[in-house]
């Protein structure tokens, strides 16, 4: 197929020299680079926030109780998991005081509010990326922790294991 002549792109030689088209690659990459910083900043502002470890001021039993203190348990079946959402919490800045196994295994991870904080249980549920409707109540007032993390079977959907 013949290219009509209107179509042609005719540029002095001179210009498409390798300086030319050295310094075309060289813009090319640095936009990507400009365009791939620039998301990831977005991505962490707007898509998915930093989350606060800080219990609300309000719904503090004690005036050192200020960081969520949470207990994480395997259920997964899986060796290490419970250690590695333990790293990822702790890295954030959580308080995880106790890791262990749970009884049995589950099929899916389950945050449990131990004092009726809500808003403690949501903030670490969606650290780990765990869904509302898997927050269940079960208030027990003799421990001194604010939530349990129990990690199911669906803990490659989890964000440490991301």
């Amino acid at each position: 197929m013949k290219i009509p002549p209107f179509l042609r792109l005719r540029l002095p030689k001179r210009m498409i020299s390798s300086g030319l088209l050295l310094r075309l690659a060289i813009v090319g990459v640095l936009c990507l680079i400009v365009f791939f910083l620039g998301f990831a900043l977005l991505n962490r502002l707007l898509i998915s926030p930093p989350v606060n470890p800080e219990v609300p001021e309000n719904l503090r039993r004690t005036a050192s109780e200020n960081i969520i203190q949470i207990t994480v348990l395997n259920a997964s079946g899986s060796r290490g998991a419970a250690r590695t959402v333990t790293d990822y919490l702790r890295a954030r800045g959580f308080d995880v005081v106790e890791i262990g196994n749970y009884d049995t295994i589950l099929t899916r991870s389950v945050i449990i509010d131990r004092v009726g904080d809500s808003i403690s249980t949501a903030r670490v549920a969606y650290a780990l990326g765990i869904a509302d409707s898997m927050r269940q109540l079960d208030i027990d007032s003799t421990l001194y922790l604010r939530c349990v993390a129990v990690i199911g079977k669906d803990y490659p959907k989890l964000k440490p294991f991301r």
